[in-house]
């Protein structure tokens, strides 16, 4: 099994930053992909970041330029720096990890507790 430990949310100002980390353990052969995902109340869930084993990252439209998702795969750890924060980033923020537990398995999703974040105008 694969845990998902995240950290770092809060209460912040628009326009301040916030970091969130979040360390995988567990039984994790490899990683083929991590991503950050938020869900805001009412609205539907959506991937925010992304990055993959070879290091390519995707983001939302509604997040480029002001979010940066990075890994430090000797801490198992991927960050997620969001700058320039909005109102409408409100939501609980969740990391997931794609891995499998050797090579002759499939990776499957692993997902994170989520941690808030609210930023007020």
């Amino acid at each position: 099994q694969v845990q998902l430990v995240e950290s770092g949310g809060g209460l912040v100002q628009a326009g301040e930053s916030l970091r969130l980390s979040c360390v995988a353990s567990g039984s994790i052969f490899s990683i083929n992909h991590r991503g950050w995902h938020r869900q805001a109340q009412g609205k539907q869930g959506e991937l925010v970041a992304g990055i993959t084993s070879g290091g390519s990252t995707n983001y939302a439209d509604s997040v480029k330029g002001r979010f940066t998702i990075s890994r430090d795969n000797a801490k198992n750890t991927v960050y997620l720096q969001m700058n320039s924060l909005k109102p409408e980033d409100t939501a609980v923020y969740y990391c997931s990890v794609d891995s499998s537990s050797s090579r002759f398995t499939l990776p499957r999703r692993t997902w994170g507790q989520g941690t808030q974040v609210t930023v007020s105008s």
